[in-house]
């Protein structure tokens, strides 16, 4: 199970940082990975973390202003999101792919996801 939080409404230029927390004793061997989908639009690849955490992967739309990272001693992922744009406005998942596997951008291969968590950017 996936439990996000941290969503709000935050200004344009603003930050926030969600969390995603695990249940389970297995965390710490999932790639993990942070998709959004805004409204009318399909879900988007947002950031990803291999198990260890010693490999990331961006989209161009968020490289230099989101961060992922995950502490395994808490059973938790991260993403801090800076200079937040209206663009950003979306409903943000965590999701998880067991096995100690390479980040994939592709939601289908992620077998776990949370309930998600609203981010609104307003100017």
């Amino acid at each position: 199970q996936l439990v996000e939080s941290g969503g709000g409404l935050v200004q344009a230029g603003g930050s926030l940082r969600l969390s995603c927390v695990g249940s389970g004793r297995t965390f710490d061997s999932y790639t993990m990975g942070w998709f959004r989908q805004a409204a009318g639009k399909e879900r988007e690849f947002v950031a990803g973390i291999t198990w260890s955490g010693s490999n990331t992967r961006y989209p161009d739309s968020v490289k230099g202003r989101f961060t992922i990272s995950r502490d395994n001693a808490k059973n938790t992922l991260y993403l801090q999101m800076n200079s937040l744009k209206i663009e950003d406005t979306a409903i943000y998942y965590c999701a998880a792919n067991p096995g100690r596997l390479p980040i994939t951008t592709e939601g289908h291969e992620y077998t776990y996801w949370g309930q998600g968590t609203q981010v609104t950017v307003s100017s």
